[in-house]
């Protein structure tokens, strides 16, 4: 098998990772495919969210799936010491009067790592984990050469955002970041109660060669082509966001070039194209308040019809906001709610995304936006059924 044979088979099988994982993890099909794009970049991601939300789950399964790769994981606190991270001082050896650390097992020796709370890194551990993140590099207690580690790339995860300088530092370093909430279609919540008490049969669970993946990361990815006209659409883009006061570093945009690469060769393309360009609504916010802004300026560029799938979002939001505004009224209220305006906008709304989607999907577009709200509108219609009408939530499924 030649090496354009490998590189395919690598991003086909990388692709069934990731639809295996989307189908184990409800509604994180976007999180899945966005975290595997960043590790074929050979960047760090911050996964952003509540407790309980399956972060540590999916980073596990995820790095777990590279074969002969080396994995590490800590919970980090404010009183986590360097030597924790990166190797423990060797006890034996220090009663024979030599001073070493044993690396074996830390993130010094680590290909992929997962490093939760990564904001409540100690002032102590501080420059030791920027240099890990930045240059790959650990600078030993020794005061020694410095060791060069051959980690491809970190997920990392955080239930807040950074307050403070230091937690500052390592926020700017994580490339990509990814809101994760609680599930909202009350039907995927329904089988993920069920799936805590079956057991069902063993899933298939495809992996990938740690050498295949490293090929990938430093010959193939950067292999793929940036179209002029993709550099004017970044261009573009930036422009657009500076009008809006939404200003990312020269730093991450350059990164990001890499992402929009990863992407096209996960999808078997040679050469990057407008639709990787939505991978940027992860890159260009710092806080989640300006993501939306940050998601329609991309998705505007990227094909009208996302945009409009973003409109129909916000109809949605605005149509959830009055069911909860209803909560306590009786029974008859909410029915005539239902009939007189809930039923008719929630179907119409699910009728002009099909057509969206025919659309995007017939120009080769990506209908993910669309996917994604296309789900929001199977939530709230699973909502209205079972708090408005009252419908066994375990039954929504096939009435949607």
């Amino acid at each position: 098998m030649d090496s354009a044979q490998d590189a395919q088979d690598t991003a086909k099988r990388l692709r069934a990772i990731g639809d295996e994982l989307s189908d184990r993890f409800y509604e994180r099909a976007d999180v899945v495919r966005t975290l595997v794009v960043t590790l074929l970049a050979g960047q760090h991601s911050l996964v952003l969210g509540p407790p309980g939300t399956a972060k540590s789950e999916m980073a596990r399964e995820l790095t777990g799936r590279i074969e002969g790769a080396s994995y590490w994981e800590i919970l980090l606190s404010k009183f986590t010491a360097p030597t924790r991270m990166f190797g423990p001082i060797d006890v034996a050896a220090l009663a024979r009067g030599e001073y070493r650390q044993v690396y074996d097992g830390r993130a010094t020796t680590a290909h992929v790592a997962f490093i939760d709370e990564i904001f409540k890194c100690s002032t102590a551990a501080l420059n030791e984990t920027l240099g890990y993140l930045n240059e790959r590099i650990y600078h030993p207690e020794s005061g020694g050469e410095p060791i060069r580690c051959p980690l491809i790339g970190a997920i990392t995860a955080s239930n807040e955002l950074p307050s403070g300088e230091d937690a500052a530092a390592i926020y700017d370093r994580l490339l990509v970041r990814i809101e994760v909430g609680y599930l909202e279609d009350p039907s995927n919540f329904a089988a993920l109660v069920r799936s805590a008490v079956s057991r069902p049969a063993a899933p298939a669970r495809t992996t990938v060669e740690l050498a295949a993946l490293r090929h990938a990361v430093t010959e193939a990815v950067p292999a793929v082509v940036v179209p002029d006209a993709i550099v004017d659409a970044v261009c573009t883009l930036r422009a657009a966001l500076r009008r809006k006061e939404l200003v990312a570093s020269d730093r991450r945009w350059r990164q990001a070039v890499g992402l929009l690469q990863a992407s096209a060769y996960l999808d078997g393309r040679p050469a990057v194209a407008e639709t990787d360009l939505t991978v940027l609504t992860h890159v260009l916010w710092n806080s989640p308040a300006q993501r939306p802004t940050v998601e329609r300026e991309v998705l505007q560029l990227v094909n009208p019809d996302a945009k409009e799938a973003l409109d129909l979002a916000d109809a949605l939001e605005e149509l959830e906001a009055q069911l909860d505004a209803m909560a306590g009224q009786s029974r008859e209220a909410l029915s005539e709610w239902v009939i007189k305006k809930a039923h008719n906008q929630l179907a119409m709304a699910g009728k002009r995304l099909e057509k969206l989607r025919q659309d995007a999907a017939s120009a080769g577009r990506s209908t993910a936006a669309i996917d994604r709200v296309t789900g929001r509108q199977r939530a709230v219609r699973a909502r209205v059924l079972t708090e408005a009408l009252g419908v066994d939530a375990s039954t929504v499924q096939t009435q949607l």
